[in-house]
Protein backbone atom coordinates (compact mmCIF):
# COMPACT_ATOMS: atom_id res chain seq x y z
CA UNK A 1 0.00 0.00 0.00
CA UNK A 2 1.45 3.14 -1.00
CA UNK A 3 1.59 6.11 1.74
CA UNK A 4 -0.03 8.71 1.81
CA UNK A 5 1.85 12.24 1.30
CA UNK A 6 1.88 14.53 3.99
CA UNK A 7 -0.67 17.49 4.17
CA UNK A 8 0.54 20.34 1.65
CA UNK A 9 2.70 18.41 -0.14
CA UNK A 10 0.87 17.12 -3.08
CA UNK A 11 0.37 18.66 -6.25
CA UNK A 12 -3.65 19.63 -5.41
CA UNK A 13 -2.55 21.88 -2.90
CA UNK A 14 -0.22 23.35 -4.55
CA UNK A 15 -2.85 24.40 -7.50
CA UNK A 16 -5.41 25.34 -5.12
CA UNK A 17 -3.02 27.86 -3.32
CA UNK A 18 -2.81 29.05 -6.94
CA UNK A 19 -6.36 29.17 -7.73
CA UNK A 20 -7.37 30.80 -4.37
CA UNK A 21 -4.62 33.22 -4.44
CA UNK A 22 -6.14 34.10 -7.96
CA UNK A 23 -9.53 34.25 -6.61
CA UNK A 24 -8.27 36.57 -3.98
CA UNK A 25 -8.04 39.46 -6.62
CA UNK A 26 -9.46 41.90 -4.91
CA UNK A 27 -6.87 41.30 -2.11
CA UNK A 28 -3.99 41.31 -4.20
CA UNK A 29 -5.02 44.10 -6.69
CA UNK A 30 -5.41 46.84 -3.32
CA UNK A 31 -2.47 46.09 -2.28
CA UNK A 32 -0.81 46.61 -5.82
CA UNK A 33 -1.70 49.97 -5.94
CA UNK A 34 -1.12 50.47 -2.41
CA UNK A 35 2.50 49.85 -3.03
CA UNK A 36 2.72 52.81 -5.24
CA UNK A 37 1.29 54.87 -3.49
CA UNK A 38 3.24 54.32 -0.42
CA UNK A 39 6.35 54.58 -2.44
CA UNK A 40 5.67 57.97 -4.04
CA UNK A 41 3.54 59.57 -0.94
CA UNK A 42 3.75 63.21 -0.52
CA UNK A 43 5.50 63.38 -4.31
CA UNK A 44 4.21 66.01 -6.47
CA UNK A 45 4.38 64.18 -9.62
CA UNK A 46 3.53 60.92 -7.92
CA UNK A 47 4.03 57.43 -10.20
CA UNK A 48 4.65 59.86 -12.88
CA UNK A 49 8.33 60.01 -11.17
CA UNK A 50 8.68 56.13 -12.75
CA UNK A 51 8.30 57.32 -16.39
CA UNK A 52 10.45 60.48 -15.90
CA UNK A 53 13.38 58.15 -14.41
CA UNK A 54 13.01 55.42 -16.72
CA UNK A 55 12.87 57.82 -19.87
CA UNK A 56 16.17 59.86 -19.00
CA UNK A 57 18.28 57.23 -18.38
CA UNK A 58 16.74 55.50 -21.69
CA UNK A 59 17.57 58.74 -23.93
CA UNK A 60 21.16 58.94 -22.53
CA UNK A 61 21.85 55.69 -22.86
CA UNK A 62 20.29 55.69 -26.35
CA UNK A 63 22.72 59.04 -27.20
CA UNK A 64 25.66 57.72 -25.58
CA UNK A 65 25.22 54.59 -27.66
CA UNK A 66 24.45 55.74 -30.95
CA UNK A 67 27.33 57.65 -30.76
CA UNK A 68 29.89 55.10 -30.05
CA UNK A 69 28.10 52.24 -32.37
CA UNK A 70 27.50 55.11 -35.41
CA UNK A 71 23.79 54.41 -35.30
CA UNK A 72 21.17 56.79 -36.66
CA UNK A 73 19.35 57.92 -33.61
CA UNK A 74 15.87 57.60 -34.66
CA UNK A 75 16.32 54.04 -35.18
CA UNK A 76 18.68 53.25 -31.85
CA UNK A 77 16.36 55.27 -29.46
CA UNK A 78 13.12 53.22 -30.06
CA UNK A 79 14.92 50.12 -29.46
CA UNK A 80 16.59 51.21 -26.28
CA UNK A 81 13.42 52.86 -25.16
CA UNK A 82 11.06 49.92 -25.53
CA UNK A 83 14.13 47.62 -24.42
CA UNK A 84 13.84 49.55 -21.33
CA UNK A 85 10.35 49.43 -20.73
CA UNK A 86 10.12 45.63 -21.02
CA UNK A 87 13.98 45.47 -19.40
CA UNK A 88 12.04 47.22 -16.33
CA UNK A 89 9.31 44.76 -15.91
CA UNK A 90 11.90 41.81 -16.14
CA UNK A 91 14.22 43.08 -14.03
CA UNK A 92 11.20 43.73 -11.52
CA UNK A 93 9.98 40.52 -11.08
CA UNK A 94 13.15 38.63 -10.65
CA UNK A 95 14.89 41.43 -8.44
CA UNK A 96 11.79 41.70 -6.44
CA UNK A 97 10.21 38.25 -6.55
CA UNK A 98 13.53 37.03 -4.89
CA UNK A 99 13.16 38.41 -1.62
CA UNK A 100 8.79 38.36 -2.23
CA UNK A 101 8.33 36.33 1.16
CA UNK A 102 10.94 37.53 2.73
CA UNK A 103 9.07 41.13 2.46
CA UNK A 104 6.04 39.96 3.37
CA UNK A 105 7.06 37.99 6.59
CA UNK A 106 4.16 39.91 8.79
CA UNK A 107 1.63 38.98 6.46
CA UNK A 108 2.45 35.44 5.65
CA UNK A 109 2.67 34.72 9.53
CA UNK A 110 -0.54 36.75 10.67
CA UNK A 111 -2.40 37.19 7.50
CA UNK A 112 -3.98 33.29 6.25
CA UNK A 113 -4.16 33.60 2.78
CA UNK A 114 -2.11 31.30 -0.35
CA UNK A 115 1.32 32.33 -1.01
CA UNK A 116 0.21 32.72 -4.38
CA UNK A 117 -0.98 36.11 -3.77
CA UNK A 118 2.04 38.07 -2.60
CA UNK A 119 3.22 36.70 -6.22
CA UNK A 120 0.21 37.88 -7.63
CA UNK A 121 0.63 41.33 -5.81
CA UNK A 122 4.38 41.67 -7.57
CA UNK A 123 3.49 41.01 -10.98
CA UNK A 124 0.55 43.47 -10.54
CA UNK A 125 2.42 45.93 -9.35
CA UNK A 126 4.78 45.45 -12.27
CA UNK A 127 2.32 45.71 -14.47
CA UNK A 128 1.17 48.75 -13.08
CA UNK A 129 4.55 49.83 -13.39
CA UNK A 130 4.55 48.95 -17.07
CA UNK A 131 1.46 50.97 -17.43
CA UNK A 132 2.57 54.11 -16.48
CA UNK A 133 6.36 53.50 -18.85
CA UNK A 134 4.12 52.74 -21.84
CA UNK A 135 3.47 57.02 -21.78
CA UNK A 136 7.21 57.11 -23.26
CA UNK A 137 6.85 54.50 -25.45
CA UNK A 138 3.29 56.84 -27.15
CA UNK A 139 6.13 59.88 -26.93
CA UNK A 140 8.27 58.25 -28.58
CA UNK A 141 6.38 57.58 -31.31
CA UNK A 142 5.12 60.95 -32.29
CA UNK A 143 8.55 61.71 -31.79
CA UNK A 144 9.79 58.64 -33.94
CA UNK A 145 6.82 57.28 -36.01
CA UNK A 146 7.36 53.54 -36.53
CA UNK A 147 6.25 51.61 -39.43
CA UNK A 148 3.75 50.25 -37.13
CA UNK A 149 1.26 46.85 -38.82
CA UNK A 150 -1.73 45.05 -37.66
CA UNK A 151 0.85 42.48 -36.14
CA UNK A 152 1.52 44.81 -33.39
CA UNK A 153 -1.23 43.55 -31.28
CA UNK A 154 1.04 40.86 -30.85
CA UNK A 155 2.33 42.60 -27.75
CA UNK A 156 -0.82 41.81 -25.99
CA UNK A 157 -0.07 38.19 -25.86
CA UNK A 158 3.73 38.52 -25.72
CA UNK A 159 3.22 40.85 -22.59
CA UNK A 160 0.61 38.19 -21.10
CA UNK A 161 3.47 35.78 -21.39
CA UNK A 162 5.86 37.72 -20.38
CA UNK A 163 3.70 37.85 -16.95
CA UNK A 164 3.17 34.15 -16.57
CA UNK A 165 6.89 34.05 -16.39
CA UNK A 166 7.36 36.18 -13.75
CA UNK A 167 4.74 34.50 -11.94
CA UNK A 168 6.12 31.27 -12.21
CA UNK A 169 9.98 33.22 -11.51
CA UNK A 170 9.31 34.93 -8.53
CA UNK A 171 7.41 32.31 -6.74
CA UNK A 172 10.59 29.24 -7.29
CA UNK A 173 12.85 32.18 -6.38
CA UNK A 174 11.45 33.54 -3.57
CA UNK A 175 11.01 30.03 -2.18
CA UNK A 176 14.30 29.51 -2.46
CA UNK A 177 15.61 32.51 -1.26
CA UNK A 178 13.85 32.37 1.48
CA UNK A 179 15.37 29.52 2.45
CA UNK A 180 19.03 30.35 1.25
CA UNK A 181 19.32 34.22 2.36
CA UNK A 182 22.67 33.94 -0.03
CA UNK A 183 20.49 33.78 -3.32
CA UNK A 184 19.26 37.54 -2.90
CA UNK A 185 22.71 38.95 -3.81
CA UNK A 186 23.41 36.57 -6.19
CA UNK A 187 20.17 36.91 -8.05
CA UNK A 188 20.59 41.19 -8.12
CA UNK A 189 24.18 40.69 -9.62
CA UNK A 190 22.67 38.73 -12.48
CA UNK A 191 20.42 41.05 -13.05
CA UNK A 192 22.74 43.36 -13.68
CA UNK A 193 25.33 41.11 -15.46
CA UNK A 194 22.28 40.50 -17.84
CA UNK A 195 21.54 43.89 -18.64
CA UNK A 196 24.56 44.22 -20.52
CA UNK A 197 24.84 40.91 -22.17
CA UNK A 198 21.01 41.43 -23.34
CA UNK A 199 20.36 43.43 -26.41
CA UNK A 200 18.59 46.63 -24.64
CA UNK A 201 21.06 48.89 -25.84
CA UNK A 202 22.88 47.78 -28.18
CA UNK A 203 20.73 45.87 -31.70
CA UNK A 204 21.94 42.58 -32.14
CA UNK A 205 20.49 42.24 -35.48
CA UNK A 206 23.39 44.56 -36.33
CA UNK A 207 25.90 42.68 -34.90
CA UNK A 208 24.93 39.58 -36.45
CA UNK A 209 25.36 41.22 -39.80
CA UNK A 210 28.57 42.82 -39.41
CA UNK A 211 30.84 42.41 -42.44
CA UNK A 212 33.52 41.34 -39.69
CA UNK A 213 32.97 37.32 -39.35
CA UNK A 214 34.52 37.14 -36.13
CA UNK A 215 31.67 40.02 -34.16
CA UNK A 216 28.54 37.86 -36.08
CA UNK A 217 29.88 34.75 -35.10
CA UNK A 218 30.46 35.78 -31.33
CA UNK A 219 26.94 37.81 -31.69
CA UNK A 220 24.76 34.38 -32.27
CA UNK A 221 26.02 33.51 -28.88
CA UNK A 222 22.94 35.91 -28.02
CA UNK A 223 20.85 33.32 -29.06
CA UNK A 224 22.06 31.57 -25.67
CA UNK A 225 20.31 34.47 -23.52
CA UNK A 226 16.64 33.45 -22.67
CA UNK A 227 16.14 37.34 -22.05
CA UNK A 228 16.98 37.77 -25.87
CA UNK A 229 13.95 35.90 -26.75
CA UNK A 230 11.46 37.53 -24.08
CA UNK A 231 12.91 40.83 -24.99
CA UNK A 232 12.13 40.28 -28.98
CA UNK A 233 8.54 39.01 -28.83
CA UNK A 234 7.39 42.30 -27.68
CA UNK A 235 9.52 44.71 -28.69
CA UNK A 236 9.58 43.76 -32.22
CA UNK A 237 5.50 44.17 -33.20
CA UNK A 238 6.30 47.51 -31.19
CA UNK A 239 8.46 48.95 -33.89
CA UNK A 240 6.58 47.49 -36.35
CA UNK A 241 9.45 44.76 -36.83
CA UNK A 242 8.17 41.76 -38.51
CA UNK A 243 7.88 38.87 -36.19
CA UNK A 244 10.11 35.83 -35.66
CA UNK A 245 8.98 31.95 -34.76
CA UNK A 246 12.10 31.03 -33.08
CA UNK A 247 11.47 33.44 -30.32
CA UNK A 248 7.91 32.53 -29.67
CA UNK A 249 9.06 28.86 -29.48
CA UNK A 250 11.76 29.54 -27.00
CA UNK A 251 9.14 31.50 -24.93
CA UNK A 252 7.05 28.86 -25.02
CA UNK A 253 9.47 26.41 -24.17
CA UNK A 254 10.69 28.09 -20.87
CA UNK A 255 7.14 28.56 -19.87
CA UNK A 256 6.21 25.25 -19.82
CA UNK A 257 9.71 24.03 -18.47
CA UNK A 258 9.55 27.21 -15.82
CA UNK A 259 6.26 26.06 -14.36
CA UNK A 260 6.78 22.43 -13.97
CA UNK A 261 9.54 23.19 -11.84
CA UNK A 262 7.94 25.83 -9.78
CA UNK A 263 5.19 23.53 -9.40
CA UNK A 264 7.54 20.82 -7.95
CA UNK A 265 9.64 23.56 -5.94
CA UNK A 266 5.66 24.79 -4.67
CA UNK A 267 4.44 21.25 -3.85
CA UNK A 268 7.54 20.47 -1.72
CA UNK A 269 8.23 23.32 0.34
CA UNK A 270 4.91 25.97 0.39
CA UNK A 271 4.56 24.67 3.95
CA UNK A 272 7.46 25.68 5.21
CA UNK A 273 8.28 29.36 3.93
CA UNK A 274 5.97 30.43 6.85
CA UNK A 275 9.03 29.11 9.13
CA UNK A 276 11.64 30.23 6.79
CA UNK A 277 10.85 33.76 6.85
Amino acid sequence: MALAQPAGRTFTAAVVDLRRGWEQRSLWGHLGWQDIRQRYRRSVLGPVWITISMAVTAVALGILYSGLFDIELARLLPHVLVGFIVWAFISGCIAEGSEVFIANEGLIKHLPSPLSVHVYRLVWRQTLFFAHNLIVYLVMLLVFPQPLKWTVVYAIPAFALLAVNGAWVALAVGIITARFRDILPITQSVVQLAFFLTPIVWIYDELINSPNPAIAERARLAEFNPFLHFLEIIRRPLLGQDQQLRYWVVVLAITVAGWALTMLVLRRYRSRVSYWV
